[in-house]
């Protein structure tokens, strides 16, 4: 929500509640907000591109029914933010819809949060009915559909204000129990209230939904808010659920981010415009967060570039930047899952020109042939240099800022020795870089791969940029993550799904052949492959985030090869890896599998590593097993690898080469092996060969 807010002093810093900070991700690390999308639409892009490219979670627009300012488009974005009822209808969607995009988003990884409005219900002024036909009256404080009556309200007597609104932010009192900008504004410390508010998040978390951030925090007391998550359930899977909270504290009045830290995470609002100036002065990009300006812990900061406010110039907006200026907007959003500060959210807007009270396309969200979209929806999340980062973000997590450069047109630095990140303020760079990270050479996933970046002995890589649209530079240990990737998940860093029943395959039913995949990789000690695949859930119907009965996995069978200190790895996530699938770990497989395991091999006879498959040479990784032959698509599979938690990019998944290759049954950009063969494939290339095993 929005209100006039002005610019912090001291920070309160209270101990950070870490059971409300969970985003029940498997370790992913980013949010996107996909502002004013209908429930349908969300369910599509969670299947054919979030859960793709390793996004932790959506967030959702208000589900609850809301008032109807207008029955014509464009009708105001802001009207869902003004509460009828906790009805589940709104201008989104209904409930079933609702449920359905839940369902299918978590099916595939993703989470749900809601935005939650609790502060207030509509405002003064407006009656008639909601989205969901019920009837209400504001200036009554009449909300049936609830039920809530004028004692459910702040008192005017507890309002200091001559007129009743939010108007004196020094004034906590005027804060939180007064009306913001004429708001009907309800009282959370009604114990009613507080039963009302839980019920509807009670609800929303037996539907399926993970998490909520919270509107207009500010304009409730913290005690009040605690209250009520105390009455919410845990998650169906354990666990508290996830809480945001929009804090708008810009060092400009009486309350600060610190009271509502043990709450969750809260929004930090001061990183808009530091990333700002540092984007437009690369040599502040080093003081993005200034603790000294009291900005949030970390552990507790939620952080973007621009939210649904204030890129339309509330609640904290004006010297900002935001998708209206794509170049700066690319490079904002590129440092900021690059670094190391907070939990990260993603904005997705719609045009809205200079009318920022336009409320979004009365279109469907449509896609482009260059993954674009289309009628109006600008889709921030899926530019390059933001989609691709996330797998950065995942692949990086835990780790500090190491080997900082900064030369004022150029800043680079890396991860840890998991990642590393360039800058050019010029679009123009010709460099050479510590990076910290192994030997090797590895992709820019910035661009799809579309340059390397080869790292010495020494950890210095030359970088070469010379774009100056993008003028950036990205790798992480584990290959190009950045990539969309074929079958339900491949592409991002999707984490290992171990819970659950074990699922055997039938092994007397079915048509099951020997079949050896072989993935020329070269990588560097502590590095690990794993397969991910089977049937392209597009092509094939019925297809869940379940092993079990799932047509788009494909039941196998591991061979023994061998034991001693080079087997061990794949000998432990070998047990109870049953199916070659896209969702990561098995339930009762191998602790920290990420898939289906290979075994590095060589062709020297002479080492233990030694293969009669390989006749290639080092570094080809081997998974050998028998496989059911029915299950595949007209005797082929599909799938991609992953190194270190980074997954292959895209390939021309095609004919191969040799005695065994054939035409396969489909399009993909995943590779295309045999069942019953010796497949062979090199990572990030078509190049390909089967052939008779013997």
């Amino acid at each position: 929500m929005w209100a006039q807010y002005g610019i912090v002093s001291a920070l309160l810093v209270l101990s950070a509640s870490a059971e409300f900070t969970d985003p029940h991700c498997n370790g992913k690390q980013v949010i996107v907000h996909l502002f004013e999308w209908r429930w349908p639409d969300i369910a599509l892009e969670c299947e054919r591109y979030l859960s793709k490219k390793g996004y932790c979670a959506v967030q959702v627009s208000p589900p609850n029914e809301h008032v109807v300012v207008t029955k014509d488009y464009p009708r105001p974005w802001w009207e869902v933010y003004q509460p009828v009822s906790y009805k589940l209808t709104s201008r989104c969607g209904n409930e079933d819809q609702f449920k359905d995009m839940v369902s299918r988003c978590k099916k595939v990884g993703v989470r749900v949060i809601v935005d939650g409005v609790i502060n207030h219900m509509a405002g003064l002024g407006r009656s008639g009915t909601g989205t969901a036909g019920s009837s209400f009256n504001s200036d009554n404080l009449d909300f049936p559909g609830v039920p809530y009556r004028r004692e459910h309200f702040n008192d005017r007597s507890t309002c200091p204000s001559g007129d009743g609104n939010v108007n004196n932010y020094g004034d906590p009192n005027n804060v939180r129990n007064c009306y913001l900008v004429g708001l009907t504004d309800l009282n959370q410390g009604v114990e009613y209230v507080r039963d009302k508010i839980s019920g509807y998040f009670n609800n929303l978390i037996d539907i399926g939904v993970s998490g909520f951030r919270i509107d207009a925090a500010k304009h409730m007391w913290p005690a009040d808010i605690s209250a009520i998550q105390k009455r919410v359930k845990d998650l169906p899977e354990g666990g508290k659920a996830f809480w945001a909270h929009e804090v708008i504290d810009q060092n400009d009045g009486a309350i600060k981010v610190g009271e509502y830290t043990s709450l969750g995470y809260v929004t930090e609002m001061r990183y808009c415009q530091k990333i700002a100036q540092g984007v437009h002065n690369f040599g502040e990009l080093g003081n993005v967060v200034d603790y000294g300006w009291g900005m949030t812990p970390s552990a507790n900061a939620l952080v973007f570039v621009d939210n649904h406010d204030n890129q339309r110039g509330h609640g904290g907006g004006g010297n900002l930047i935001t998708h209206k200026t794509p170049r700066d907007y690319k490079m904002a959003q590129a440092f900021t899952l690059a670094y190391n500060y907070g939990f990260v959210r993603v904005m997705s807007s719609y045009f809205f020109g200079d009318d920022s009270d336009a409320g979004p396309p009365d279109k469907d969200v449509s896609i482009n042939g260059d993954g674009s979209c289309g009628n109006g929806w600008v889709c921030e999340h899926r530019w390059a240099p933001i989609a691709n980062m996330v797998a950065f973000r995942n692949a990086v997590a835990g780790t500090g800022i190491e080997h900082w450069f900064d030369s004022g047109d150029v800043v680079a630095f890396a991860r840890g020795n998991k990642g590393f990140f360039a800058m050019a303020k010029q679009g123009n760079l010709d460099q050479t870089f510590r990076t910290g990270l192994p030997a090797g050479e590895y992709c820019d996933i910035i661009h799809d791969c579309q340059q390397k970046v080869t790292v010495d002995g020494s950890g210095n890589a030359h970088v070469h940029i010379s774009n100056n649209e993008e003028p950036i530079v990205a790798i992480i240990v584990g290959g190009p993550t950045g990539s969309t990737g074929g079958g339900n998940t491949g592409g991002g860093t999707q984490a290992p799904v171990t819970s659950g029943p074990v699922v055997t395959p039938d092994y007397g039913s079915g048509s099951w052949k020997h079949t050896v995949i072989l993935v020329q990789r070269q990588t560097v000690p502590g590095q690990d492959l794993f397969i991910r695949g089977g049937i392209d859930h597009a092509h094939m119907t019925g297809c869940s985030s379940s092993v079990s009965g799932n047509p788009c996995a494909i039941p196998i069978r591991h061979r023994d090869l061998g034991s001693g200190p080079h087997f061990s790895k794949y000998n432990a996530w070998s047990a109870g890896d049953n199916y070659l699938d896209w969702y990561g770990a098995e339930p009762g497989q191998g602790s920290s599998a990420t898939g289906t395991p290979a075994l590095w091999t060589t062709n020297n006879a002479g080492r233990p590593e030694y293969s009669k498959y390989n006749t290639f040479g080092d570094h080809y990784w081997m998974v050998d097993i028998d496989m059911d032959c029915s299950k595949t698509k007209d005797g082929f599979f599909e799938f991609k690898s992953v190194v270190n938690g980074g997954w292959e990019g895209n390939v021309a998944g095609g004919s191969c080469s040799g005695a065994g290759a054939a035409t396969p049954p489909y399009s993909s950009k995943n590779h295309f092996g045999r069942c019953g063969y010796l497949n062979v494939f090199h990572w990030g290339s078509g190049s390909c060969s089967i052939t008779q095993l013997t």
